[in-house]
């Protein structure tokens, strides 16, 4: 069995997909991994690029955008790897991260899913871990750009802020932009909820971890630059902004408010 299986879904980005291959065939040796790209519609040549210059890559191309939960799935049912690595298309890599996050996994046997540091390509830390959210952190997030909601105590409850990310530590979740997930945890926990089209099929997917009774952890010791072209950001009123917050009204009324059983 493979050690890795990579799962890369891709919506209109394929210079930062190629940039992202291009880094994992750079940095990623020592283990044994498999590459999988969803291609959902993005109609930029993606498709075409992979083919083109990535022939070892395992290509899905799909004729609509199914969003994300659907589009990752495609991609966990055909990987073969002992663990499997949900990855965006905006990220590279700046060293053998993986290699670091699947020794922490061997050792770590109660940890289902495991995210390491992300950074901006200025090297500033992301708050990529997190606590399950209240409603009202959900709103404040989307409001940012208000300086008095970007540093409210609600946000960085919600964020963690107060942690430098220096340390090891078993935490809520980890956003879906870099998440190394056990096969064992996955069979006990399932597919991603395909109702959730874009965000936050993430809280939900490490919700249901944490519920079968495994552990996520925040990895410090390695990091990954994430460029977060989130298109709920740039746009506040867009089509896909409304899926994302249909998806949230879902994941509150599924699970009651109540995220985990610890």
């Amino acid at each position: 069995m493979l050690d890795l299986s990579i799962i890369i879904i891709s919506w209109k980005m394929k210079d930062m997909l190629k940039k992202l291959l291009l880094s994992i065939e750079q940095y990623t040796t020592d283990i044994i991994y498999e590459i999988i790209v969803i291609d959902n519609n993005s109609q930029d040549g993606t498709s075409e690029m992979i083919r083109g210059e990535f022939s070892k890559v395992h290509l899905i191309t799909n004729t609509s955008n199914l969003g994300v939960a659907r589009a990752r799935n495609q991609g966990l049912k055909i990987a073969s790897g002992r663990y499997l690595l949900i990855l965006d298309a905006d990220m590279v890599l700046k060293e053998n991260s993986f290699m670091h996050l699947v020794g922490f996994m061997d050792q770590k046997q109660d940890a289902g899913l495991t995210g390491c540091k992300l950074v901006f390509p200025d090297n500033t830390i992301q708050p990529s871990s997190r606590r399950f959210p209240t409603l009202l952190a959900f709103l404040f997030r989307r409001l940012v750009f208000i300086p008095w909601i970007r540093n409210s105590r609600t946000l960085r409850w919600h964020e963690m802020a107060d942690w430098d990310r220096s340390d090891i530590r078993s935490i809520d979740y980890v956003i879906g932009a870099c998440q190394m997930i056990r096969r064992e945890a996955f069979q006990d926990v399932g597919f991603l909820d395909e109702n959730i089209f874009y965000g936050p099929e993430d809280i939900d997917f490490c919700s249901r971890m944490h519920k079968q009774g495994w552990k996520i952890y925040y990895y410090p010791f390695t990091s990954i630059v994430h460029y977060e072209q989130r298109v709920t950001k740039k746009k506040l009123f867009s089509k896909l902004t409304w899926l994302h917050f249909r998806g949230i009204v879902y994941l509150f009324i599924k699970h009651r408010g109540k995220f985990s059983n610890n």
